[in-house]
């Protein structure tokens, strides 16, 4: 009897047990959903007024470098200036050894006598035209040889500026390095490399502000003089030339300089920088985009960035709901719940 109500029983007894498990299971299963959803938070994208102001970093050049040195070597008599040292254009810098002057101008002494002798048997026949037009070539060849070796033996500046190198003394023979080295610091010139982006908002004459470290706290005005027409390759970016007064010589060659341009006021999305994230082994950008309570994967292009807040160039519409908390860990498409 025992026996009998043992087995009766026992098909209900597993029923319960499936039934319980079964609860389990969808409890479990419940759960494990829930866990799925990642809480987040979002902004709606809108469209800000944004002052293109763009800075760049350049090294202060010169605007025009001339190296003094003779054509052709020799030893040096006289060197008139040290480096620091103001020179004017035409302004004798250097004396060479005149030795060989000394003898090309006797040599055109005698052809000069030459000559007027021989055109004066000319005019009383004594001589044909061509021996005086032979004459007459010789004069010319040597009286442009002395201006050749007048130039190389006294040495003038091309150019007004300061003396900025020195490599000799007197006494010394020239060879291979220039004398010295003249460098017009009035204007500089600083060289910067602008984005491809800007590439039809530059324009010769452009305004831009500079400023020195070395010097402080002093802007000084400039202006576009040279857009260079290609673009490099890798960095997408073009050269650009912004020349700056410097009556009173404070800006030097060599020095650091800040330069601020501005490009204008567009429209664009202004994003929290929590919400941007960086693409492992890359330089992508990259946002999440909540659409139907899944988060969308979404490459972003920066601009500016104005405190905590990014400007995006492009990726991004008015009315885009982005994740700016909650991002962590996310993958595109995984299903999120937006928190308040």
């Amino acid at each position: 009897m025992k026996m009998y109500n043992l087995v009766k029983f026992t098909p209900f007894i597993a029923l319960l047990f499936l039934a319980s498990c079964s609860g389990l299971s969808k409890k479990t299963e419940s759960t494990e959903t829930v866990k799925e959803k990642q809480k987040v938070r979002i902004e709606t994208v809108e469209l800000i007024p944004i002052e293109q102001n763009v800075s760049f970093t350049a090294t202060v050049e010169p605007n025009l470098v001339n190296n003094i040195s003779p054509a052709m070597g020799g030893r040096i008599r006289k060197i008139n200036v040290d480096v620091g040292a103001y020179v004017n254009k035409g302004q004798a810098l250097v004396q060479m050894d005149n030795t060989n002057l000394s003898q090309q101008e006797t040599q055109l002494a005698t052809l000069k006598r030459d000559y007027e002798r021989y055109l004066e048997l000319y005019q009383v026949g004594g001589i044909s035209k061509q021996q005086l037009d032979q004459a007459k070539t010789q004069l010319d060849v040597m009286q442009t040889a002395i201006g050749n070796i007048s130039e190389n033996t006294i040495l003038r500046s091309p150019i007004s500026g300061v003396v900025t190198a020195r490599n000799y003394d007197a006494g010394d023979v020239a060879a291979g390095l220039p004398i010295l080295t003249v460098q017009d610091i009035n204007p500089v010139k600083v060289k910067i490399n602008v984005s491809e982006s800007y590439y039809n908002k530059v324009t010769k004459g452009q305004n831009a502000k500079v400023q020195m470290d070395a010097i402080g706290e002093d802007i000084f005005e400039g202006k576009v003089s040279l857009l260079y027409p290609t673009l490099d390759q890798v960095s997408h970016t073009f050269p650009v030339e912004i020349t700056v007064n410097n009556p009173d010589n404070k800006i030097r060659p060599g020095m650091f300089a800040r330069v601020e341009m501005n490009f204008g006021v567009n429209d664009r999305p202004l994003l929290p920088d929590r919400a941007v994230l960086k693409q492992v082994g890359s330089n992508d950008r990259y946002v999440f985009v909540e659409k139907d309570g899944k988060a969308i994967y979404t490459l972003v292009n920066l601009g500016i960035r104005l405190d905590d807040k990014y400007e995006i160039i492009s990726g991004l519409n008015a009315g885009d709901k982005v994740i700016v908390e909650g991002n962590n860990g996310l993958i595109d498409g995984n299903e999120v719940e937006i928190v308040k």
